[in-house]
């Protein structure tokens, strides 16, 4: 039993090779729809550290946490004040592929 969450774990933050790369479009309007309540997300990379909820500004992630598996372990199980949106493996790569726009 545990060995098979291992398995599940390792796929989820590998994600799918036709997945691997994100569509980075996809990535922003998922970032608009769900991330603006309290990150800012099309802020300038010399903007301001905070967002509405003192969430850094998606530049500022991006510029601090290049590392693809650090990103996607974080949006699979986010901790608070985070919500878990319970994004898909797509839906991450995604996001990690609007992030990677923006370094």
């Amino acid at each position: 039993m545990k060995r098979s969450y291992a398995v599940v774990g390792i796929l989820l933050l590998s994600g799918t090779p036709g997945h691997a790369a994100g569509d980075a479009g996809a990535g922003h309007k998922l970032a608009q729809l769900w991330c603006t309540s309290c990150h800012i997300v099309d802020a300038p990379a010399h903007g301001p550290e905070g967002g509405p909820d003192t969430a850094p500004p998606f530049p500022t992630i991006a510029r601090r946490h290049q590392d693809r598996a650090w990103i996607r372990t974080w949006l699979v199980a986010p901790h608070p004040p985070m919500p878990n949106l319970h994004l898909s493996p797509r839906e991450i790569d995604d996001i990690i592929a609007y992030l990677e726009t923006l370094r």
